[in-house]
């Protein structure tokens, strides 16, 4: 279970956001409510059936040197690598609640991220970390864009069994031990079209945006791209856009910015 102090034994407050259909519940914890958390509850609470439903879950904590500090957790209720989505929902949340304006810097867990939020709190321009490693599996790219991606260009994505086929690559003898994000691209000209296989949910996602970064960058490295970028990606929950700049080694000014909303809140017995 959820471990609170007493005077919180009985409910705790909760938020649902969502960002292009990938969505979070989210807490806020400056108080330090929660002195730790039960994977099995966080799974519970993530479930789409027995609990609130979500991709993830996320504490909003106090931090010394910066606005804030994401703490996640993918739905299977393991601590999770970066998530990016994740990370516009929070700066959207940290708004609400008036932690932050128009812009923050706020530490997750890899490392420190700067965001840009609009005055209505519904767009978030997110900075993911640097990327100078791109390796191949094949045909496909694999690198790291706050968490590990595997992106391969397919036709026919629209119809393509995700699941099926992302599970697969996702258990096979060279990532079943750590787990690896599992992306799917097709080239539509103006814009990409994405669909994820996510470890830790181990299911098919509406979005991700550490995979449509990792995506965008594949691409640029794949075409021989270079300079100030800007890629349009659509994916099943709506449409994301990354802006970044590539020297032809390394990419630098990534920027994941997307819609943030919140969806509801309520109470959770714990």
């Amino acid at each position: 279970m959820l471990n609170t102090k007493p005077a919180d034994s009985l409910k705790t407050h909760f938020y649902k956001y969502q960002g292009a259909g990938n969505d979070f519940v989210l807490i806020d914890n400056r108080k330090q409510t929660f002195e730790d958390i039960d994977s099995n509850l966080v799974h519970q609470l993530c479930d789409r059936r027995f609990g609130v439903g979500a991709d993830g879950l996320m504490l909003l904590q106090n931090h010394a040197e910066y606005d804030f500090e994401m703490l996640y957790f993918n739905a299977d209720g393991q601590p999770g690598s970066m998530c990016g989505n994740g990370g516009r929902c929070i700066v959207a949340f940290a708004k609400y609640l008036g932690i932050i304006g128009n812009q923050t810097n706020f530490l997750a867990v890899d490392g420190p991220h700067h965001a840009k939020i609009t005055a209505k709190g519904d767009w978030v321009d997110l900075q993911m970390i640097d990327v100078s490693k791109i390796e191949r599996d094949g045909n496909a790219y694999v690198l790291n864009t706050g968490s590990p991606h595997y992106v391969q260009q397919v036709t026919g994505l629209k119809a393509m069994d995700v699941f099926k086929t992302g599970e697969k690559i996702r258990n096979n003898s060279t990532y079943k031990k750590d787990g690896i994000n599992v992306n799917f691209v097709e080239d539509k000209g103006d814009h990409l079209f994405v669909r994820t296989f996510e470890r830790g949910v181990e299911d098919e996602t509406y979005a991700c945006g550490t995979g449509v970064t990792a995506v965008a960058l594949a691409m640029a490295k794949h075409h021989g791209k270079t300079g100030n970028q800007t890629t349009e990606i659509e994916v099943l929950g709506g449409n994301l856009r990354i802006g970044f700049n590539y020297d032809g080694e390394k990419f630098t000014s990534v920027f994941l910015c997307g819609p943030a909303e919140l969806v509801f809140e309520g109470n959770i017995k714990a």
